[in-house]
């Protein structure tokens, strides 16, 4: 088996683009300033890059799996063009309340819980130790201490930075490129 590596665990919503409430079309995904470059750079410093994403505009009947699909594969290309490769896509389609049909489940996977990370670490032989999870709100960082993650990082790109979110955080930083600086 080869070494474990380490991972940044990267939320989407927020953190990878802007939170403009359910994105689920081409049109409305917009990458923040700077995440590519930062992205770039977490590679450079031999970091797998891995997304985790809760998704539950599919469990509320807002958008589809399929188009779910298609706007992640159009952004894992857009990323892959500017020369960043994502080692892991996760995503939760899942809400316990809100949800309909087959997706309305109390799952592990929907983050505060650790599933999709917990999955990622197996799957990718993430050495979770060295890693580091950078979300935007509570449940992210959440699931990342869940999952042992030791070094939570919240950025203010995305919602706004709660007590409770400062209290949880290793750090909160203005955003992707601020994290770059001191890794």
């Amino acid at each position: 088996m080869s070494k474990a590596k380490p991972a940044i665990f990267l939320d989407r919503d927020g953190v990878i683009n802007k939170d403009n409430g359910y994105v689920s079309q081409i049109d409305d995904f917009e990458f923040l300033e700077g995440v590519i470059e930062s992205c770039i750079e977490f590679q450079k410093k031999g970091y797998l890059l891995v997304l985790i994403t809760n998704q539950s505009g599919i469990a509320r009947g807002y958008f589809t799996e399929e188009q779910f699909h298609t706007l992640t594969e159009w952004m894992d290309w857009s990323m892959a063009d500017r020369g960043v490769d994502l080692d892991g896509i996760y995503y939760c389609p899942h809400h316990s309340i809100e949800g309909q049909g087959e997706f309305k489940i109390d799952c592990d996977c929907r983050k505060p819980k650790p599933g999709m990370l917990m999955n990622a670490i197996e799957d990718l032989n993430i050495d979770i130790e060295s890693s580091i999870l950078i979300g935007d709100k509570v449940s992210d960082l959440q699931a990342g201490i869940a999952a042992g993650v030791k070094t939570n990082y919240l950025v203010r790109t995305g919602k706004a930075i709660t007590p409770e979110g400062e209290t949880l955080a290793t750090d909160v930083f203005d955003d992707l490129a601020a994290i770059v600086k001191v890794i």
